[in-house]
Parts: C-alpha cells; sequence; structure tokens
C-alpha cells in the first residue's frame, strides 16, 4: 500500500442516515469492524506515533501499520493476517518501515484499547477518472471497561487527482454541516484509559 490520504468528519446518525440516502444508488458494502490496537509495554510505537491494528473485517483478520505523514497523507501498510507479532516482517514485505522489528523484537505486543463499528462503504467516481472510498462509521471505541460513542464519515483517495478528493470532502462537509475530525480512532480510544 504505502501512502493513505484521507478526510475524516465527525457526525451523528442522523447525518450518517442522510448521506447514506444521498448516495443510496451506490452499493454500499456493510462490514462488522472490531479494531485492537497494539504496542509494546513501554510504548516504543506510540512514542514514534505509530498505530499497529488488527482488524476483523467481517471476521477477517487485517494487520494495519500507520506512520505519520505529510498533511493529511500518512503512511499505510496492511497485510491479511490474524496475529501482530506474526505480521511484523509481513508488513516489512510490504514496505514497512525496517525499524519495527527492532522496536518491538523480543517485547510482548499488548492491546491498548480499541474499536467496534459498522462501517457502510461505497467507492464513486470522482471527475476524471479517479474514485474515492465514502466510508460512515457507527459503532463504540473502548479502552478497558471505558466506553465512548464513534460516528465518523471517511473520504479516502483510491485513485486519481488528490485535489478532486480534496473538493469532494469539502463539498460534502459544507453539504451536512460536518466539522473534521483530527483525531484518529486510535487517539480518541487511547485517551478512554
Amino acid at each position: 500500500m504505502g501512502t493513505e490520504l484521507e478526510w475524516k468528519y465527525a457526525a451523528d446518525e442522523k447525518t450518517l442516515r442522510l448521506v447514506a440516502e444521498r448516495y443510496g444508488g451506490q452499493n454500499w458494502r456493510v462490514i462488522e469492524m472490531e479494531s485492537l490496537y497494539f504496542d509494546t509495554p513501554a510504548r516504543d510505537l506510540g512514542q514514534r506515533r505509530w498505530t499497529l491494528r488488527l482488524r476483523r473485517e467481517n471476521g477477517v483478520g487485517v494487520v494495519c501499520l500507520k506512520t505519520p505523514g505529510t498533511g493529511r497523507a500518512r503512511g499505510e501498510w496492511e497485510v491479511r493476517c490474524e496475529d501482530p507479532r506474526a505480521a511484523l516482517p509481513l508488513l516489512a514485505a510490504e514496505g514497512a518501515p525496517s525499524e519495527l522489528a527492532a522496536l518491538t523484537g523480543g517485547q510482548t505486543l499488548e492491546p491498548v484499547c480499541g474499536a467496534r463499528f459498522t462501517r457502510r462503504a461505497a467507492l464513486l467516481p470522482l471527475p476524471g477518472d479517479g474514485t474515492v472510498e465514502l466510508c460512515l462509521d457507527a459503532g463504540e471505541l473502548f479502552s478497558g471497561e471505558r466506553r465512548a460513542p464513534l460516528c465518523e464519515v471517511e473520504a479516502e483517495l483510491k485513485s486519481g487527482e488528490p485535489e478532486e478528493a480534496e473538493r469532494f470532502a469539502q463539498a460534502l462537509a459544507a453539504q451536512y454541516g460536518l466539522r473534521e475530525e483530527p483525531e484518529s480512532k486510535f487517539r480518541r480510544a487511547s485517551r478512554l484509559a
């Protein structure tokens, strides 16, 4: 994979329904997701603002590493796997930073926090030949026994020009009065601890 470019907005259930209705002609994929975020006991990944996640998407395990990037872009590598430790060499083979193995080598990886949500996703055409994936997420964030609601809209560039995706995302935000969500699910869930 390599780079992810997305626009994320806080929403409420009513707004999710309105957006879903507006794009009702699309073939929405419904994905039940449960994410667990892992780190070493010394929080070596978190200190670098890296996120190691095991997500089950309709029961299928996907391990993902995300790293900071420039602006809205960030590094992202993912592999199908049920075990974060076993996924480390696979992520490296996909181009994830080689430093990952040194940071985690010999240490336990422990769950820090997580999220459970239902995602409705649709690929939408952009002007020209680009596409954006529109995602509507509703569920909860958790850390230990603490919970917080999760409700957001994401637009992620899949192909084409970033400027076209940005125009789409800004128009969507203006139409539905969405406010940008600057923090990741991981950051919000980890604050619950």
